[in-house]
């Protein structure tokens, strides 16, 4: 940003420096160029002027003319208010201030014609105005009477230093009068043209000012496309950049390890969606570039299987292979899984967490260093310096959001030719956010169930069904069937009305008795040991009711478990209820999912149980969370490196701007992958703008 944009906001007229630093401090807002990009969240039509007589409570906004015909003060002290009488000869608004009463009542002059603005409200038959905006109407003056008004986010702090919306609106103004003709554009002129978009500068003008409704959608299609386009030109051609950087391993056998696992040992048949993954991998891993791809399946999709045939391809060709997951359960799970899968095959596996015990450490690590080693399956403790391999050819990361990306890139440097990297989720990513977070990896979908799973039926119940589940819960106990139930607190909270866990167990203990009942707890404040025996008295059926927090969100897999009730679940976030209920329907059985709920449900956490007791798609699920919380608090955005600096788009509402933006940013890449011809040389300049205004999008490796 350069020239007038780079100007300090506070030598803008009516600003001064106390406003400026409010302005520096609230909205990170230094310079023109940031108060200009700085966009209204939504726009009041105030070209139609409505008439008394036509006013609603269904219109959130509008705006009257009218004659003031009278004021009065009513009531005294703290109760006082001002009342002041519109008429427009089709009936009377009535206008109210609590607060400024001295200040309205020495400018308002009664007799005069005014237009009043604000939000209606009814009492008795009698509409009204709270606080509204009032503008002298001057007929003959030459300012339009009705407008597109922008409104801008603010603060407590902006609005007691009297920087209203109004006021930044005024700021907008000031800062467009000394930009006008110094804003460039930020686009090739054929790619504007082509696209048949406005100029970068009519569209910040008409953002802030727009002239019509029309050009307020062009402007905002403009500025949004720009947004989105950059972050996928920059993800792509760092894409582009890495296959020209890094050239990787190329497996062309398919040879013993895993025709000896597919025609002998494989314990079911691979659903299409897992051999349509297998099949993309598995070019990948031939193509001579290195492998980055993302491997998304719903909880128990069969990720495992896949991450495993991929691991025997690599064997096949000499290379070495680790799996890491985020922690000792997951990555237990993993390796007991494997050794079962791979049954009496001459596949050397080893398990290294925090707790191997520091000779079998010392074993495993020559073991990696001497080749002996095929794979290896672990946590964190996988990325010590001293874990190195002699040809390390696949690395594998499970529930990769858990992992910061600098985590990530110490696995794959160590090796000298990079490995191919393989990261899987089981939390479905929305698809415009996977565009966006995930833009620079190849992304694979199972979306397909292995057979004889069958959906697990969901349903909601308030808190008057209780003793009604507790009946259901012994049924399935008689039918040899386990149950968890899952509460979200562990402790009690003097702020939140809600059943905790240590009172939950007191219930369930008087409601399942012993002996005719064994019930675990399990909760976060346990010491790893005392957790992982409660966890394996109820893998081993010695235990039939386990009582716990979230721990056991991921991590644990019991197919006889085929209840999962789940407590106060107004307070748990949709993701977190989806992945809750993979904890059952692994095994053949019909299970369920019971959502037990205080009476008083807000709108979003009635949305969440709702689409919870529709759908068992965790993609469906995903985008309703996305629409609900917004991108930056979705589960993973944080840990993926990435800022959710969006000023103007929304990836809830825009994947259609963001799907065109990135096949515009797809064809330019594919034709100049580093943007070297100079028709392209704006979109270069950008590129380094953008990283130096530190707007780095990130990549995953």
């Amino acid at each position: 940003m350069a020239g007038i944009l780079a100007q300090d906001i506070k030598f803008l007229p009516g600003m001064g420096p106390r406003k400026a630093l409010v302005l520096n401090q609230e909205l990170k807002v230094f310079t023109l160029g940031d108060l200009i990009y700085y966009f209204p969240y939504k726009y009041v039509d105030r070209t139609k002027f409505y008439t008394i007589k036509e006013i609603t409570t269904l219109l959130p906004y509008i705006q009257v003319k009218g004659k003031l015909m009278g004021m009065e003060v009513i009531g005294i002290g703290r109760n006082q208010r001002l009342v002041g009488y519109l008429n427009d000869g089709t009936g009377v608004l009535e206008l109210i201030w609590f607060q400024g009463i001295k200040f309205i009542t020495q400018t308002v002059k009664t007799g005069v014609e005014y237009i009043a603005f604000g939000k209606p409200t009814e009492f008795n038959g009698q509409f009204s105005i709270v606080h509204p905006e009032l503008d002298e109407y001057v007929p003959d003056s030459t300012k339009k009477e009705g407008y597109i008004q922008a409104f801008y986010n603010t603060s407590e702090k902006l609005k007691s230093n009297f920087i209203h919306s109004k006021n930044i609106l005024k700021f907008q103004y000031a800062a467009l009068q000394l930009a006008r003709g110094t804003i460039f554009e930020s686009m090739p002129g054929w790619l504007v043209q082509k696209l048949g978009m406005l100029g970068l500068e009519s569209a910040l003008i008409n953002i802030h000012f727009p002239q019509n409704p029309q050009v307020l959608r062009d402007a905002e299609y403009r500025l949004k496309f720009e947004e989105l386009f950059y972050i996928q030109l920059k993800l792509l051609h760092l894409k582009a950049d890495r296959y020209k950087k890094f050239k990787g391993h190329v497996f062309t056998k398919v040879g013993n390890y895993f025709n000896d696992f597919f025609y002998s040992h494989l314990p079911f048949e691979l659903t299409n969606a897992q051999k349509r993954v297998i099949r993309e991998i598995r070019k990948d891993m031939g193509s001579g570039r290195q492998m980055n791809r993302l491997l998304q399946g719903d909880v128990g999709s069969g990720k495992t299987m896949v991450a495993l045939m991929s691991a025997l391809i690599a064997m096949d060709n000499g290379f070495q292979c680790c799996l890491m997951a985020p922690t000792e359960i997951l990555a237990n799970q993993h390796f007991i899984s494997i050794q079962k899968f791979l049954g009496d095959m001459s596949v050397k596996v080893k398990l290294l967490t925090g707790s191997t015990k520091k000779g079998e450490r010392a074993i495993i690590h020559s073991d990696l260093l001497s080749g002996n080693l095929n794979l290896i399956i672990g946590t964190h403790a996988l990325l010590e310096d001293i874990v190195q391999f002699e040809s390390l050819g696949l690395v594998i990361i499970d529930e990769q959001h858990r992992f910061g990306v600098t985590q990530r890139a110490k696995l794959w440097r160590k090796n000298f030719v990079p490995p191919h990297v393989l990261v899987m989720t089981a939390t479905p990513i929305p698809r415009t956010l996977a565009m966006t977070v995930y833009g620079d990896l190849d992304v694979s979908v199972i979306d397909e169930l292995p057979p004889g799973r069958k959906p697990i039926r969901t349903v909601h119940y308030f808190e008057n069904k209780r003793a009604q589940t507790y009946d259901f819960i012994r049924n399935e106990i008689a039918e040899g069937r386990q149950i968890y139930i899952v509460y979200p607190l562990i402790s009690e909270s003097e702020k939140l009305d809600y059943k905790n866990l240590e009172e939950g167990y007191e219930q369930i203990i008087k409601a399942f008795p012993m002996p005719d009942y064994a019930i675990g707890m399990v909760h976060g404040r346990m010491k790893p040991a005392a957790k992982d025996l409660e966890m394996q008295r109820f893998k081993n059926r010695e235990t039939q009711i386990l009582v716990a927090t979230t721990v056991i969100e991921v991590g644990v897999d019991v197919p006889n478990a085929s209840v999962m009730i789940i407590e106060s679940s107004e307070r748990f976030g949709l993701s977190q209820l989806h992945q809750l209920r993979g904890r059952v329907g692994r095994g053949a059985e019909q299970s369920f999912c019971i959502l037990l709920s205080g009476f008083k449900l807000g709108a979003e956490s009635r949305k969440r149980i709702e689409t919870m007791v529709a759908t068992n798609d965790g993609f469906e699920i995903a985008e309703v969370d996305m629409r609900l919380r917004g991108p930056g608090d979705i589960e993973g955005t944080q840990q993926s490196g990435i800022a959710f600096d969006l000023k103007i788009s929304n990836l809830a509402k825009d994947g259609q701007i963001l799907q065109y933006a990135r096949d515009i940013a797809d064809s330019i890449i594919s034709q100049d992958p580093l943007l070297e011809q100079p028709l392209n040389d704006i979109l270069k300049k950008q590129l380094i703008a953008l990283k130096k205004n530190h707007l780095n999008w990130g990549s995953i490796s």
